[in-house]
């Protein structure tokens, strides 16, 4: 009877042991499921490149419904993914891009932007990606035939553009007119308003394509480099731009894209 008491103390003792290792032991997990977990989870640690930008400057940055497109959206794209993010496209005025680069609103500027000595004291300039036509919008049958017929005239530009800058430089303040959009520009001189708009040529070639009457001068008003507006402090960033911009353009992939907007004439 003892030995029976025995035993049945033992077996009861091994059953509770048994119970706990079963209830406290995890169960080995398979590396291999681990792995596949991972790959097929999705990277939420990419980085977001905000460019800002304008987005009322065809071919270069414009709006198709609710979707940025154009020359500058699609290599700013290529840059962010060759530097392992996204791109998010910050539509806003031309003059308040640096302001916003500068603030740390955005990344970059990128809008069809020419280097300028005034700029450069305020921000930093990746290589350049394009060049740049200054051209001048008149009415047909204009008067204005040359750039020194504009001498006295009324100039319509585009707030904070180099247009903007040569033109105040070159013909005075008081014969210069600033609009917030280069479209708005384009309507005042075919209200009258002004006599002559000047602004980057291919978007002058879609604003003419778009507006029966008007017409560019044969001369060039200026030829300027675009590129990559950065904050002064933020050099790693236009470290990488620039790597970005040598790869890109030595695979073929920034004339494709510009190709693809601007056709050879």
């Amino acid at each position: 009877m003892k030995f029976t008491k025995i035993l049945a103390l033992v077996l009861a003792v091994v059953m509770c042991f048994g119970i706990l290792a079963a209830c406290g032991t995890k169960p080995a997990e398979d590396p291999a499921n681990d792995a596949n977990e991972t790959a097929d989870a999705p990277a939420n640690d990419a980085k977001v490149f905000k460019m800002g930008t304008n987005a009322a400057f065809p071919p270069y940055e414009y709006k198709e419904g609710e979707e940025f497109v154009g020359i500058d959206v699609e290599i700013a794209t290529a840059i962010a993914e060759k530097l392992g993010g996204t791109l998010e496209v910050v539509d806003m005025e031309f003059d308040s891009i640096i302001t916003a680069v500068n603030q740390g609103e955005v990344d970059f500027g990128m809008a069809g932007m020419t280097v300028t000595d005034e700029r450069l004291l305020e921000v930093n300039f990746s290589s350049s990606y394009a060049t740049g036509v200054q051209s001048v919008i008149v009415a047909e049958g204009s008067e204005i035939a040359s750039l020194d017929d504009l001498a006295g005239k009324k100039i319509g530009v585009q707030l904070g553009t180099t247009g903007d800058i040569y033109a105040t430089d070159d013909y005075g303040a008081e014969f210069v007119t600033q609009y917030g959009k280069g479209a708005d520009a384009v309507i005042a001189l075919k209200g009258g308003d002004v006599d002559a708009v000047i602004i980057d040529n291919e978007p002058a070639k879609a604003f003419v394509a778009e507006n029966e009457g008007l017409t560019i001068l044969d001369t060039d008003y200026a030829v300027e480099d675009y590129a990559i507006a950065v904050k002064k402090d933020n050099t790693d960033l236009l470290d990488d731009i620039n790597a970005a911009l040598e790869a890109l353009t030595a695979d073929g992939t920034i004339d494709s894209i510009i190709a693809k907007y601007i056709k050879a004439e």
